[in-house]
């Protein structure tokens, strides 16, 4: 009964303990925790150190969000979602995490089969032993990168690349992996500002036609703003406009 009543303090402990447990690790010694770690995985096939695979995987989960952001569809999808918001005027109505949340789980629904094929070919000979952790991890940039080449524009890429010096490149896939990741974001950049501005344009016509009948009237102390919002989320909601707004959104991602 005393585990069960102590058991959220110890829940909440769990993040120090482990936090702890790993600056200990670190403080005993690499060798210990070369050691260590050779007994939980024997005989890997590997071209780099333990010390070295330790590292390359703190890294990797450090930029896990910046990861996702970065090299996913998720930067569209929050910028479009953002400006959507904004065009509705709806920025105390609908917040952050309702639209980071939208545009993540859209995203996990766009990067599944990448992700099936990251799991599949890399993740799991690597974690059967069958392959290293360098082959690993040149095994799941492939269908990253082409997922990324399939929605960069020819001019961000050919920018980027004279900018890293990679003039002399002649095949998209043999850049190296962070002039495709640049080109990429540019990319994304772009079609979200894109997408917005076409989302944008049929409530600007709405805010436009309110300000205009405020003026004929007279009334220059009324906000158009609590005028316009009710028949702007009437527009919406007689469109149908989270339907539309998705799957423009997920039509909007190039086959790969």
């Amino acid at each position: 009964m005393t585990w069960c009543l102590t058991w959220p303090a110890r829940r909440r402990r769990w993040p120090a303990l482990a936090a702890g447990c790993l600056l200990l690790l670190c403080w005993w010694g690499p060798a210990q925790a070369v050691d260590l770690l050779a007994n939980v995985v024997p005989g890997a096939k590997t071209e780099l150190t333990v010390k070295t695979q330790i590292l390359i995987i703190m890294t990797l989960l450090g930029l896990l969000p910046v990861m996702v952001m970065m090299m996913t569809s998720f930067t569209r999808f929050v910028i479009v979602l953002s400006l959507l918001r904004q065009a509705l005027g709806l920025q105390q109505g609908l917040p952050n995490r309702i639209i980071t949340g939208v545009a993540l789980i859209l995203t996990l629904l766009v990067m599944r089969p990448i992700g099936d094929q990251v799991w599949t070919d890399a993740f799991v000979p690597y974690d059967k032993d069958k392959i290293g952790l360098e082959e690993a991890l040149k095994i799941a940039e492939k269908p990253v990168s082409r997922f990324m080449l399939a929605q960069t524009s020819k001019a961000a890429l050919a920018q980027i690349a004279h900018l890293a010096g990679e003039d002399q490149v002649t095949v998209a896939a043999e850049h190296a992996f962070t002039v495709k990741l640049a080109a990429f974001v540019l990319s994304e950049l772009k079609t979200a500002f894109q997408i917005g501005c076409m989302l944008f344009i049929p409530f600007l016509v709405i805010d436009l036609v309110v300000s205009s009948v405020l003026m004929a009237m007279g009334m220059m102390m009324l906000s158009p703003l609590v005028i316009s919002l009710p028949f702007k989320l009437l527009l919406f909601v007689l469109v149908d406009g989270w339907t539309l707004t998705v799957n423009t959104l997920v039509t909007s991602i190039q086959a790969y």
